[in-house]
């Protein structure tokens, strides 16, 4: 095995196709079959709830945008790490990226397996099964095992050795897996407003009331909480940012893959969620079984042959957003251990197949604890604001290298500059204050999270200085 510090570095081994599948492969999970029907519990009125969704596209438009004028200029692997460490310090770059590794990627990848193995249960019922295995004792706690946490920890283990094994690898999964799902998804809409009949009543109490009876939120407070559900679906937008040093031409490509994979995600999601209203109300939707808007639709479409097809989209979605999340990650550690500010082994490429497969190990192990431990939702739910929090801070830094830094060659511009990257923040600042207000307890517990932190880079930086 080789170091980054020899010939055998990060091969240019992905094109075009390859950085756009990553791009919506790993925004479209689990997310969209479930997102729509929470946010109906905080918000009634079909206009707006489909206005949030365009303007979840929009607000992840623009930050792609933004980010793909970055990522051309700093054509590194590591993505906003290294966009945060360029436009304002290293600090900063080690906390998005000891947030990521924390909770984030790996909280991501945690739960989405999990989302993966109850599914896969409705097929195979001995793996999604809650049952427990065995138990075992674990930095003061008893972890126990199900079949279910089993077969997803299989999962995660399963596409860490596919990713281990070459780019190409995992990039030729993610390619089927992708347009597998869209799809499906496609075929979903379509069949909701062909072959369904709802109505397009449904989208017309403009009168109703916004909140529902029982809401206690004031009125931004409940759109910004209904708003990062949406967010949470369109998150990872950014994942191919991070395997900028592997993708051919990273100047022109990566910009067109983060505009165009992430456009046509909101295009998707938006049709989708219509589709959902139009064949149940908004006012029932809340009231979905485990909200699970997607198999509610499919059901009442196709009947129990629908419930066999959404169970298979989401199979085929979650392998696949599973797939470009354990891609996408590593990218980011091994830039930060080549800045001496992460675990040493992490910058080691294989010799054979130039992959950071010690990466790929360490975040296959974290998110398999983080499986263990069940507490991935609290974390995801804690962190939620986070993400918006950090991309906000990087266009911000946009901004500041243009204005500190004019000279830097950038081989792609933001269009609309400035005012794109102007909104973006605008509007993401608005939504961050909001979520802060309506949910103080679990948005304070995330800023905890990225604090902790800063202790651990200062351990690091005096290591990297002895």
């Amino acid at each position: 095995m080789t170091d980054t510090g020899s010939k055998g570095g990060l091969a240019r081994r992905l094109g075009m196709l390859d950085a756009s599948s990553i791009v919506i492969g790993s925004m479209i999970g689990s997310g969209i079959f479930i997102a729509p029907s929470l946010m109906a519990g905080f918000i009634q009125t079909p206009g707006l709830l489909v206005l949030l969704w365009l303007i979840g596209g929009v607000l992840t438009v623009f930050g792609a945008l933004s980010l793909g004028e970055l990522a051309a200029a700093f054509p590194r692997a590591g993505g906003q790490y290294v966009f945060l460490r360029e436009a304002f310090s290293q600090v900063w770059g080690f906390l998005f990226g000891w947030t990521f590794f924390l909770v984030v990627q790996s909280g991501f990848i945690a739960a989405v397996a999990i989302a993966f193995a109850k599914y896969l249960g409705i097929f195979f019922p001995f793996l999604g099964e809650a049952s427990k295995l065995f138990s075992i004792g674990l930095f003061g706690k008893t972890l126990s095992l199900s079949t279910a946490q089993a077969s997803a920890i299989l999962c995660i283990m399963l596409l860490t050795a596919v990713n281990i094994r070459g780019v190409r690898a995992g990039a030729a999964l993610q390619n089927v897996f992708t347009f597998t799902k869209v799809a499906a998804m496609l075929a979903l809409v379509m069949a909701a407003f062909f072959f369904f009949k709802g109505s397009f009543r449904n989208f017309t109490p403009l009168l109703q009331p916004i909140l529902p009876p029982a809401s206690t939120l004031p009125l931004f407070a409940a759109l910004a909480v209904a708003m990062s559900k949406a967010l949470f679906a369109y998150d990872s937008w950014n994942s191919v940012a991070f395997v900028a040093e592997e993708v051919r031409e990273p100047q022109k490509n990566i910009p067109r893959a983060m505009f165009l994979g992430s456009g046509a995600v909101a295009l998707l999601y938006t049709l989708t969620t219509m589709a959902f209203i139009y064949v149940i109300p908004v006012g029932q939707m809340a009231q979905v079984s485990e909200n699970r808007i997607g198999a509610a639709v499919a059901q009442a479409i196709m009947g129990q042959a629908g419930l066999i097809f959404i169970t298979l989209a989401i199979l085929v979605s979650t392998f696949g957003c599973v797939n470009g999340l354990i891609l996408s990650g590593p990218r980011l550690y091994y830039a930060m251990a080549r800045d001496g500010v992460f675990f040493k082994k992490s910058c080691r490429i294989h010799e054979k197949y130039k992959t950071p497969y010690i990466s790929l190990v360490y975040q296959g192990m974290w998110s398999s604890i983080l499986v263990l431990t069940g507490t991935f939702n609290d974390l995801l739910t804690y962190t939620a604001f986070a993400s918006l929090l950090f991309n906000a801070m990087t266009v911000i830094g946009l901004v500041k290298l243009r204005v500190q830094q004019p000279d830097l060659e950038r081989p792609y511009r933001v269009s609309g500059y400035p005012l794109v990257p102007i909104l973006y923040v605008a509007i993401a600042l608005f939504f961050i204050i909001y979520i802060i207000i309506g949910d103080p307890v679990n948005s304070g517990r995330g800023l905890f999270l990225i604090l902790t932190g800063l202790p651990v880079y200062f351990y690091w930086k005096k290591r990297l200085k002895c």
